[in-house]
């Protein structure tokens, strides 16, 4: 942030390096908002121009006219942004512009200024225009925008027109393409003013409220899903550990999308189960982990030498992000009892296809569980989410080695080692 700040300050031109799912669009477009609502133009111009200081045929003529009667409309800035996604077929006339072949025909010279068709980067003067893969544009295109940056001009055919724009142009890009040796021009690098480096979150919580924030709402029709703290700090962990696995192709990197399509199919899989028992109140579990491979597969790259190793991999991400928030989260001074009363012959049993209320009854069958969970809970007892706390508890007490697991199909038994 105090990178870009500084670049803004400065008046630059910036260029965001980053790998997938790390905010650069967002952050794109949310410069309109430092820009002011409301901006003057000469009426009618294609291209925002300044009343005191017009730059097309249109609006020279107007003003030279009208004087200071001159026509103004007021532009929002919501409007003042212009984007283009960078792809192999974009061309020249895109960006800058061309002969508009039907102002020719209907009477103008073609020597006539009047007869252009202006591109993106003109239509957005006095604004913001950005560009998304900057390194897929093609080579000849590149340095179609060396002016643009640099001068701040555009030239378009073998017309005599010259345009001084006033337009702050911001690019993004993969940093394995922004290189000499990637798909990048190196007198089109010299020219951003700034280049900025993004990240991942940093911190768990961050990827939280990026979470809340994206995620659409799991609830359908009158069935209400409760997302426990707990369960949501083990999707957020997940995509941290994944970041820093040596299984997992970090040159690809590994989006803030997971975190958000993995909170959706998490608190998905629970509606399943609840219109299934026909339940009305819900909330994700341990068990409902395991949905998480799905919309895991398609946005990480595992780097597995053997078939099948790919499922051994997610499982193992999915165990230590459960077991690192159980360190984290877990009452560790109320454990001991109940790893006592499994020691005296508890059994539990847990699984998708036991509803809640069937699993909150554990509470009963051993009361040792109350405390753990009521301090996971936060004081909520209602069935949904105390059956959520009672399978953490004890998965994480499986995975800290203090109690067995027996997994068969949907159904997991926890009993003493």
């Amino acid at each position: 942030m105090p990178q870009l700040e500084n670049a803004v300050l400065a008046g630059h031109d910036v260029v965001f390096l980053g790998e997938r799912g790390q905010a650069k669009t967002r952050m794109i477009r949310s410069l309109t908002g430092l820009l002011d609502e409301w901006m003057p133009i000469v009426a009618g111009s294609e291209i925002n121009d300044d009343p005191y200081n017009p730059v097309s045929r249109h609006a020279i003529d107007l003003v030279a006219e009208e004087g200071d009667d001159t026509p103004i409309q007021w532009v929002h800035n919501s409007q003042r942004f212009g984007e283009k996604l960078a792809t192999p077929d974009t061309s020249i006339a895109d960006l800058i512009g061309e002969v508009d072949p039907i102002k020719v025909a209907e009477g103008r010279y073609l020597s006539d200024e009047l007869t252009l068709h202006y591109g993106l980067v003109p239509r957005t003067n006095r604004g913001i225009f950005a560009i998304n893969e900057l390194p897929d544009l093609a080579e000849r295109i590149q340095v179609g925008l060396l002016n643009v940056l640099e001068e701040r001009d555009v030239q378009i055919r073998g017309y005599k027109v010259r345009l001084p724009l006033d337009v702050m142009l911001v690019a993004s890009a993969n940093p394995e393409d922004y290189t000499n040796r990637g798909r990048i021009i190196t007198p089109l690098k010299d020219r951003f003013g700034s280049q900025i480096r993004t990240h991942y979150p940093l911190e768990v919580d961050t990827e939280i409220a990026i979470m809340r924030q994206e995620a659409r709402p799991a609830s359908i029709g009158n069935v209400t899903v409760h997302m426990p703290i707990f369960m949501e700090r083990v999707i957020a962990t997940f995509s941290h550990l994944a970041r820093a696995s040596s299984n997992i192709n970090q040159r690809s990197g590994v989006s803030v999308r997971l975190s958000v399509a993995n909170y959706e199919v998490l608190s998905a899989s629970a509606v399943r189960r609840a219109l299934r028992a026909g339940e009305t109140s819900v909330a994700p579990r341990v068990s409902d982990l395991s949905a998480l491979a799905a919309s895991t597969s398609g946005k990480v790259e595992i780097e597995a030498l053997e078939d099948g190793r790919e499922a051994v991999i997610l499982q193992q991400l999915v165990a230590a992000a459960v077991l690192s928030v159980y360190k984290e989260l877990a009452p560790h001074d109320k454990m001991a009892p109940v790893v006592t009363a499994f020691e005296e012959g508890s059994v539990a049993h847990v699984g998708e296809d036991l509803g809640s209320a069937d699993e909150a009854r554990l509470l009963a069958d051993i009361p040792a569980l109350r405390e753990p969970v009521v301090a996971l809970t936060g004081g909520d007892e209602s069935p949904a989410v105390v059956a959520s706390a009672i399978e953490f508890v004890l998965e994480g007490l499986h995975l800290s080695r203090r109690l067995n697991k027996d997994a068969s199909g949907s159904r997991a038994t926890y009993r003493s080692k």
